[in-house]
């Protein structure tokens, strides 16, 4: 058995601690966590020593380790990972017999009771990918756990946790036999093409699925859609799917051009009759404000913070400036799809921005449904930033 290291919870922070918030960070621990290895086991205490809960010791942006049982004889180990990947494989069965979609996560970090880790299915393919050294010192257990839980054709991992600010860029191959790619993959019927061995990201963001398909089947036939910071296309692509007279897909990345034009290829669409523009998003809405260019429907999706040569964006402070941009150039009963996957706020405060980027245009606007995180990507009740993804569609009236 390893030594457990004793951490004191901070006194204001313990009855969230009983509940089952899961995270450690500086604020609400107060002994100091020095020499403790990554990965090291940690032993949470109230002020008389009395037990909360244990974890592990893990650096990552979101705090210093994850609390993962209330019990104080459960041992953090191979059965104890075994069983939670178990119990995460068998709530998502139904995924693995539909044959419209072939993509999917497995298993959701904290949501799934182990922080730090997640595992995405991609067509017989396992992506693990870890935030934290402490995370990956579990490697071992983990690939034990999938071995004996799955049947699959490989397995590749990222490690996301910052070398210098730098994804830590390698070989992502484990094991298995290798794909040749892209591997196209099923999502509702469209087909993506995924890339497990290039960086960080894979070619398609998993959590938009349902508000893809929403966008396909009930927003786009006949419409003129205008699909901002347009990563690879993938909205854009079931916009078309769904019968929309034009797409205009705009991206600051180089690649995102010959992205793009892949997805659209793989779907039978004829990319040439669509528009892909490689440009800064804002320099793009000062241009189609002058040459009158309008929407009926606008897809904003920014990451939470990103910089290019004249602009750096943050969700939290320019989002409700972006949806005024966005406003400008949005047809009357248009609608707006706007989105963020920025943790730091809630739906309320977002719906905020919302309200206060129509009021300085002298608009009015109906939220007509909103969307968070699919099934697959658990969430834990007790820690409301697991919850990130915040989707509203807008018609401006």
């Amino acid at each position: 058995m390893t030594k457990e290291k004793i951490v004191k919870a901070s006194p204001k922070y313990i009855q969230h601690f009983l509940k089952g918030f899961p995270l450690l960070n500086k604020e609400n621990v107060t002994t100091s966590i020095e020499n403790v290895q990554d990965g090291g086991i940690l032993k949470l205490v109230d002020t008389h020593d009395r037990f909360i809960a244990k974890g592990y010791f893990g650096l990552q942006n979101k705090g210093i380790g994850w609390l993962l049982s209330w019990k104080e004889h459960e041992e953090i180990d191979k059965e104890f990972i075994y069983k939670k990947i178990q119990a995460a494989i068998n709530q998502r069965l139904h995924f693995y017999y539909n044959e419209d979609t072939t993509a999917f996560r497995v298993f959701n970090g904290e949501g799934d009771g182990f922080g730090g880790v997640t595992i995405d299915y991609f067509d017989g393919y396992y992506l693990i990918q870890w935030y934290s050294k402490g995370a990956y010192s579990f490697h071992e257990e983990v690939m034990e756990s999938l071995r004996e839980l799955t049947e699959y054709k490989g397995i590749y991992q990222k490690k996301r946790f910052a070398q210098e600010g730098k994804y830590v860029d390698e070989d992502d191959f484990v094991e298995g036999t290798r794909p040749s790619f892209p591997l196209l993959v099923k999502e509702n019927g469209v087909q993506f093409a995924i890339y497990l061995n290039d960086g960080a990201m894979v070619g398609v963001f998993l959590d938009q699925r349902e508000v893809r398909k929403r966008i396909r089947d009930s927003y786009s036939e006949g419409k003129r859609v205008l699909n901002t910071f347009s990563y690879t296309g993938a909205f854009s692509v079931c916009a078309a799917l769904g019968g929309a007279s034009l797409t205009t897909s705009v991206d600051l990345a180089n690649r995102s051009l010959s992205k793009t034009i892949e997805q659209f290829s793989i779907n039978g669409i004829d990319y040439e009759a669509q528009d892909i523009i490689v440009e800064d998003v804002f320099k793009y809405f000062k241009y189609a404000v002058k040459k009158q260019l309008s929407f009926d429907v606008v897809i904003l999706d920014p990451p939470s913070f990103a910089r290019s040569k004249k602009h750096t964006f943050s969700a939290a402070k320019d989002y409700k400036d972006l949806l005024k941009e966005a406003i400008a150039i949005t047809e009357k009963n248009g609608t707006i799809v706007a989105s963020t996957n920025c943790s730091t706020f809630n739906m309320k405060k977002f719906k905020g921005f919302i309200d206060t980027a129509f009021k300085e245009t002298n608009g009015k606007y109906k939220i007509l449904e909103e969307y968070s995180l699919p099934e697959d990507f658990k969430t834990l009740s007790q820690y409301k930033q697991s919850d990130y993804l915040k989707v509203a569609f807008i018609r401006k009236l």
